[in-house]
């Protein structure tokens, strides 16, 4: 849904399963228009309650529950902002120092620590974020960046979008292997958490005509990051010799269909495959556009 403008930021919960939620009456994080607010977390294993006596390994647990909060509201450790560090012993800080530099040292966000009480005796650290899901733009210095896929862990995230994107169309592990054979297939990458591919079909027929299909996960849409993986594909047909460019959009995805017609593409024919209900959509890129 496109938000108009005057109406008020959208604001939500995300919650991981840990008792002290429960008990206290907080979320782990609240998302309120384009800011993410990430509760104080400890090193509490939240599946089972049980928490490591090492300050290293409670640092770790920290980040993982922290990422997973983050990637529920649609960002990564790349948006973080904010960071404040709450321990209550001193000297367990530098000790954590090469565990929390692999996951900001490249956006380097504001940090505090403080040296306070926490609210179990077994917690010895405690760490708290503010991110902010902007707009993300492709290029020199950005956590948005795109990978060809080589390999079958890449080919199996590949496969993982394209399937949460266009069920009716789900491809095994070793179709995907095969699509990769005919086309350009690339991943996309904020930070280090996947987000989005892409497929490029090379130029054929009289026409040349190739094919750009541009994908995001649901929870990074409206970022730009599909702009950017649509125009990094369409790059790529147009080195390939493309004299006409094409999409193809699940019917159902109203998302797809008006990013598609935002950029230019026209419909050109629906349908639905042999012994299939679904519908679909190819559209055509306007000789004016792009």
């Amino acid at each position: 849904m496109t938000k108009r403008l005057g109406e008020p930021p959208v604001r939500r919960t995300v919650v991981s399963g840990s008792a002290f939620e429960e008990r206290i009456g907080y979320a782990r994080a609240v998302v309120d228009g384009d800011r993410v607010h990430v509760s104080g977390t400890t090193g509490f294993d939240y599946a089972s309650m049980t928490i490591s006596g090492d300050v290293v390994e409670q640092a770790e647990q920290c980040l993982r529950n922290i990422g997973a909060a983050l990637a529920e509201a649609g960002c990564t450790f790349a948006d973080v902002v904010r960071v404040r560090y709450l321990l209550p012993a001193r000297e367990d800080f530098e000790p954590c120092w090469p565990v929390l530099r692999r996951a900001f040292e490249r956006v380097r966000p504001a940090a505090t620590m403080m040296v306070c009480g926490l609210a179990d005796e077994r917690m010895r650290i405690e760490i708290e974020v503010d991110a902010r899901r902007g707009t993300v733009v492709a290029g020199p210095g950005s956590a948005l960046r795109f990978e060809p896929v080589d390999g079958d862990a890449m080919v199996e995230e590949w496969r993982h979008v394209h399937n949460v994107i266009v069920p009716p169309a789900a491809m095994t592990l070793d179709e995907a292997r095969a699509r990769a054979g005919r086309n350009r297939l690339v991943n996309a990458y904020l930070g280090d958490v996947l987000v989005g591919c892409s497929t490029v079909r090379p130029p054929a027929g009289e026409e040349r005509v190739a094919t750009v299909i541009a994908r995001v996960l649901p929870a990074y849409r409206e970022r730009g990051i599909g702009t950017a993986l649509y125009e990094e594909g369409l790059a790529h047909a147009r080195v390939l010799g493309a004299g006409a460019v094409e999409t193809v959009v699940l019917a159902a995805n109203a998302d797809g269909l008006r990013f598609a017609g935002a950029r230019g593409f026209v419909e050109k024919e629906r349908y639905m495959l042999d012994g299939e209900r679904d519908e679909w959509v190819d559209l055509r890129l306007a000789a004016t556009a792009g």
